[in-house]
């Protein structure tokens, strides 16, 4: 396996997680879906490379406590764990077969302080535990930025942070979550618009800023945001 990691990450106990990583996610995706990319240098670019894109938007050195909403099969929050160790990163996802994916992860890289949840956004957030708890929120879902607001955004704390991983034409989308973002305390603050190395894939980071608590009526039941966003 040529190790395309070197570039960027110079670290080599490190590279050897995100080839464990690499292996664990091809064993598993046999026998569930978890990446339609599976050409290893595909996989290092449009997953693990992209996962750390966040880095172009916020300064990882100076957040504690990460939440990522709907990780699936752990991107951005595996990669960014294993190249920020000293994050304290929660990864939730409504899939348990994916969470023991997760686990397993966990467990065969050795990774610390990190926890992956079962559990929809939005039952999860009502939960005190979890609730404005978070400097950072990161999601790499597919939704809507109004409805992934609303899955996100309580679980920040004020002045804390949520980065929506978007294609780069987002401006529209942008524009059309504004009142839901004002509603649910944030603010957009900037759009970080990049290509993604060696691919044709214009991406941008959404950074929101917690301005103001969320409503407690916020999130909506399980289904609510996605059938009727803000």
């Amino acid at each position: 396996m040529k190790d395309k990691l070197e570039d960027i990450i110079k670290d080599e106990s490190r590279r050897k997680q995100f080839h464990k990583y690499y292996e664990l996610l091809m064993e598993w995706n046999k026998v569930m879906n978890l990446t339609a990319i599976t050409e290893y240098n595909e996989v290092v670019d449009k997953h693990f490379v992209d996962s750390l894109s966040i880095e172009k938007a916020v300064d990882l050195s100076k957040i504690d406590r990460v939440i990522d909403i709907g990780t699936g099969a752990g991107f951005p929050g595996i990669p960014i764990k294993i190249v920020y160790p000293h994050l304290h990163i929660i990864l939730l996802d409504s899939l348990n077969k994916r969470v023991n994916f997760l686990n397993t992860v966990i467990n065969e890289l050795g990774l610390n302080n990190i926890e992956a949840v079962h559990g929809r956004a939005e039952d999860i957030a009502k939960k005190k535990e979890y609730r404005e708890q978070f400097d950072l929120c990161v999601s790499r879902a597919v939704a809507n930025l109004a409805t992934l607001s609303e899955y996100c955004i309580p679980f920040v704390k004020k002045n804390g942070m949520f980065v929506s991983y978007k294609s780069g034409n987002i401006d529209e989308e942008v524009k059309k979550s504004s009142n839901a973002v004002k509603i649910l305390g944030g603010s957009v603050e900037e759009i970080v618009k990049f290509q993604l190395q060696n691919t044709d894939l214009k991406r941008a980071l959404v950074k929101i800023k917690k301005v103001n608590n969320t409503s407690k009526k916020y999130p909506r039941k399980a289904g609510m945001p996605g059938k009727e966003p803000l």
